[in-house]
């Protein structure tokens, strides 16, 4: 019997095919990197050094300063973006609790083989998947309900995926046994007590994988804004840095002397690269920790039953 530290040898092929493999790892890892890279230090570098495709390894202010920042003064002097920063918070937490809460109950349920009817009511979730009423439609029945101009509007509409039931029922069904629950029903333990005290703790990973996705969504989302709100005090984030670039773009447009121009398109490229940066912050702080969430979620994802 060979013994547990026998190096196993590789052949020339092994070892050419090894290397082929990473530096293939290489190109790909460079190639998904580099474009967020250049978005940093873009947003740190003198627009004319940007355009001219004199910064592509490091930032280059340009007039003797080490960084350039005043796409970020811009950015941050307009009280909106705090106001914005407030609202796609208060969407992100409310909604995010109302979707992971109507998600776990729904794949549960479905998860269930004593659920009569259950193969009928996945078949109607997933046909929403494909068709929809379209946006003229979804926007009467929001205005009917009284919905429009509302906070409620950015937190209850997109608030449940099926996408999301479909992964939480494929993990229900695959982690809690039927056997689990009928030795809890045995012990006199119901539905919902069966529900609150087993099955929860036992899910906490996909738990977290559904936190994520909603959280992201919520964090992202600017469309629903775009069309049912009219008061800027109730705009996310991303909406209000998108009137901000907009409005900075018209400005450098709108400017019929040569030096304003100049001046005007500067500006504006200064806040592009500083609205996208701060637009996405936060995920790309808390992506690295949580990564294996994600991956987790797309595994679990990827096996429906």
């Amino acid at each position: 019997m060979a013994g547990k530290h026998q190096k196993i040898h590789q052949t020339m092929a092994d070892n050419v095919f090894d290397i082929a493999v990473n530096l293939l790892v290489i190109v790909i890892t460079l190639i998904v990197v580099y474009p967020l890279y250049f978005v940093v230090i873009a947003s740190l570098s003198d627009p004319d050094a940007v355009n001219s495709g004199a910064m592509l390894f490091y930032p280059v202010a340009g007039q003797g300063k080490l960084l350039n920042l005043e796409g970020y003064q811009r950015v941050f002097q307009d009280a909106r973006i705090w106001r914005g920063y407030g609202n796609t918070i208060y969407y992100t937490v409310f909604g995010t609790a109302i979707g992971l809460f109507a998600t776990a109950l729904a794949g549960y349920a479905l998860s269930r083989r004593d659920l009569v009817g259950r193969g009928v009511i996945t078949g109607l979730f997933v046909f929403t998947m494909y068709f929809s009423g379209g946006l003229i439609p979804t926007y009467m029945a929001v205005k009917n309900y009284h919905m429009t101009n509302t906070s409620a509007v950015m937190i209850i509409l997109g608030a449940v995926s099926v996408y999301n039931i479909i992964i939480a029922k494929s993990f229900f069904q695959s982690t809690i046994g039927i056997e689990l629950q009928e030795a809890a029903f045995i012990d006199g333990c119901g539905n919902g007590r069966f529900f609150a005290l087993i099955v929860l703790p036992l899910s906490k990973s996909i738990l977290a994988v559904l936190t994520l996705y909603y959280a992201v969504g919520y964090w992202n989302s600017f469309f629903n804004g775009l069309i049912y709100l009219n008061d800027e005090k109730l705009y996310p984030l991303q909406l209000v840095l998108r009137d901000i670039l907009v409005a900075s773009q018209m400005l450098a447009a709108d400017v019929t002397d040569i030096e304003s121009i100049g001046d005007a398109q500067r500006i504006a490229e200064s806040l592009k690269y500083g609205v996208i940066i701060v637009s996405t912050l936060p995920v790309l702080i808390l992506y690295p920790f949580l990564q294996k969430y994600f991956v987790k979620g797309v595994m679990i994802g990827s096996v429906k039953g």
